[in-house]
């Protein structure tokens, strides 16, 4: 008997009905963490964390200081000028006036911008009794008037015009002959008067210091 449409063999059927076989998987690369990195890892995270806060407030405090800096200097005045500590010197002019065996002098009508710096009468010893009166001038050079009535008087000279010694020439203020002195950083005129010796001294030109000297009154 011939046969019309083919039947599928039983073998054929169960191959058919067999589930496929699933493709292997690839080796992964990554070995699985241990129980130590994974607390490594853990223990980082905090760390890195902290880290970042400390360097962001670093930065910001860092911010804040620069920015109060700023705001200081905007207010502070500021000239060309180098800082001096001005003050005034009459009340410690009128008590050693007082107080001295020997006219005290200050100078009168000086230029604008000069600043007196610094003042002194030590009158402990009658015999030895000083008066010391410094002041910066406009360009910001130092300029002092020291009086004594030691007897011996080369210690103090040597001190106050910073061991300057005698030079060549005198000059002539108010009527009186000065004596040059001169260091490595000061020059210095000296005037010998009936009851003390009159320094003027300090990092000005002759010129400057000689009319330093003529505004000189007691």
């Amino acid at each position: 008997m011939g046969h019309h449409g083919g039947v599928a063999s039983s073998d054929a059927i169960q191959a058919a009905q067999a589930p496929a076989a699933e493709a292997p998987t690839a080796p992964s690369d990554a070995s699985p963490e241990s129980p130590e990195q994974t607390a490594e890892a853990q223990e980082a995270a905090p760390r890195r964390g902290m880290l970042s806060k400390s360097a962001r407030d670093m930065i910001l405090s860092l911010i804040a200081v620069l920015a109060f800096g700023a705001i200081m200097y905007m207010f502070i005045p500021h000239s060309g000028k180098s800082a001096v500590h001005q003050i005034t010197y009459q009340d410690s002019f009128l008590s050693a006036q007082r107080a001295a065996p020997y006219p005290i002098l200050e100078p009168v009508g000086l230029p604008s911008g000069y600043r007196a710096t610094s003042v002194e009468y030590d009158g402990a010893d009658a015999d030895d009794a000083v008066w010391h009166l410094g002041f910066v001038d406009p360009d910001n050079q130092y300029v002092a008037l020291e009086q004594s009535n030691a007897a011996d008087q080369g210690s103090w000279l040597a001190d106050v015009t910073n061991n300057a010694t005698r030079t060549s020439g005198t000059v002539e203020i108010n009527g009186q002959s000065w004596a040059r002195y001169q260091s490595q950083s000061y020059r210095a005129l000296v005037w010998k008067a009936p009851k003390d010796t009159v320094v003027v001294t300090g990092t000005e030109s002759w010129a400057q210091l000689a009319k330093f000297a003529t505004a000189l009154h007691g």
